[in-house]
């Protein structure tokens, strides 16, 4: 048998273990230990004698990659950010995003819900974990809401929505996880990551002003704040966007030039501004506490993740499984517009049976080479390319996309992350509440990935300007 055949059977064994339930790290890791003893067996031509040297070669294969994939320093950026989130709720400063938000922007149809959707905005900003994100604004968004008669599950379903913007908006853990996987620049990553979650944001706030609009009582306006009161809300609101501004100085030097420091050192960096201003207000040791375990907890979960895939990836490369795919896309006599599009379909599906770091992780080594084939290689010129951008750019273009298919998988049914985190922290809400509270967003994140598929600058023109 082939390398590529035991690819294809055990990449299908893989997808069957994880529907059936099985957590993505172990089934990752199982299927490529099976499929490299397979492999490196199948060379041996099958003689029983020789299976215990092959799976000896798989084990010491396999071990290698725990260790040389997960001591790279740009994942250390995964903690941190994280870290800077938890940091931040139990400092207080989430609370007092969300009363700026509030005061500024209740006033207009379904203005609470806008308010939570740009307060999530403005977190996600200092929160590189949109399941962080959804919890913090569940305990705060939600009793607002439904303080002044909005249905529960609108009111579950804009959390869940506003807490995927943390995967677009830097600090972003899945663009850090994309980056390194493809081997592109963290920070131009990062970086386009800016405009196009500014822009989700305002169609998730169009969304819900429409809604308001043609539904009677849908989201009743909050008014009766004086301009007074909305500058009085400012001030405390202000450390988050100096910890923003701190963590761009320092990574891109806006004043030009080299830049200060990598987005690695910009993390610390912008964890210990944050660590001084909660102790400044008064975190207590129980709350530091907290927000090292959460973040502990988090970052665990993801590494364990990524060392998982990656040995299924080390078997991917034995199995030539990403080649094949390539040659065949390119293969295909249709556009490759079209072809972009089937593949981001194609997420949409597998998003309903996956979280979203694990379907990346397991797809990204097929899918990314397939993709910078058919706009003709790593190398190639704006001119000379199928989608008029260069290989960095086109890079740079997929990734905001894949993670923007990622951020519409954090809310699908039946795995959307996001809404079992808002319905666990909510004793009044199930999960079916809040799936059917996230329907309208559907359409909202449609309009967003078709509109960044169409207008490329939308993503690119901030990372072309660095």
């Amino acid at each position: 048998m082939e390398p590529i055949d035991i690819g294809l059977i055990v990449s299908g064994g893989m997808l069957v273990m994880v529907v059936l339930g099985m957590r993505v790290a172990f089934a990752a890791a199982a299927a490529g230990m099976i499929g490299l003893v397979w492999i490196f067996w199948a060379k041996f031509g099958y003689a029983p004698e020789r299976f215990g040297k092959a799976l000896t070669i798989a084990v010491k294969t396999a071990g290698q990659v725990p260790h040389s994939k997960i001591s790279s320093q740009a994942l250390s950026l995964i903690p941190t950010f994280i870290l800077i989130g938890y940091l931040a709720y139990y400092a207080g400063l989430t609370k007092a995003l969300f009363e700026a938000a509030k005061r500024w922007l209740a006033w207009v149809p379904g203005g609470l819900a806008v308010s939570t959707v740009f307060a999530t905005a403005g977190f996600a900003a200092v929160s590189g974990a949109s399941v962080a994100t959804s919890a913090v604004f569940a305990r705060i968004a939600i009793p607002e809401m439904l303080k002044i008669g909005y249905d529960k599950r609108f009111a579950a379903g804009v959390v869940a929505a506003g807490g995927t913007l943390a995967s677009l908006i830097p600090p972003s853990a899945i663009l850090v996880i994309y980056a390194i996987i493809v081997e592109q620049d963290v920070g131009k990553l990062l970086l386009a990551g800016f405009i196009p979650g500014a822009f989700s944001a305002v169609i998730y706030g169009l969304l819900i002003i429409g809604l308001a609009k043609v539904i009677k009582g849908f989201g009743p306006p909050v008014s009766g704040f004086t301009w007074k009161e909305r500058f009085m809300a400012l001030p405390p609101a202000l450390p988050i966007v100096f910890v923003v501004i701190t963590i761009i100085f320092f990574v891109y030097n806006p004043f030009g030039g080299d830049a200060w420091g990598t987005p690695t050192e910009g993390g610390a960096i912008g964890a210990f501004v944050v660590f001084v201003m909660a102790v400044w207000k008064g975190m207590r040791w129980s709350e530091l506490k907290d927000a090292l375990l959460e973040t502990a907890k988090l970052s665990v979960m993801i590494f364990t993740i990524i060392w998982g895939v990656l040995v299924y990836v080390r078997f991917l490369g034995f199995a030539d499984l990403p080649g094949a795919f390539s040659d065949w896309i390119t293969s295909l006599e249709m556009s490759p517009m079209l072809i972009l599009v089937m593949i981001l379909l194609a997420y949409a599906v597998l998003g309903m049976f996956m979280d979203a770091i694990g379907m990346l992780l397991l797809t990204l080594p097929v899918v990314y080479p397939a993709v910078m084939a058919l706009n003709g290689g790593e190398a190639v010129a704006a001119a000379d390319s199928a989608f008029g951008m260069s290989g960095p750019m086109c890079a740079i273009w997929f990734g905001i996309l894949v993670v923007k298919m990622a951020e519409f998988c954090l809310i699908t049914p039946p795995i959307g992350l996001n809404c079992f985190v808002v319905a666990g922290v909510r004793d009044d809400l199930t999960v079916q509440d809040v799936f059917k509270g996230v329907t309208p967003f559907f359409i909202a994140d449609a309009v967003t990935i078709a509109l960044l598929v169409a207008f490329p600058a939308i993503v690119l023109w901030l990372p072309s300007q660095v």
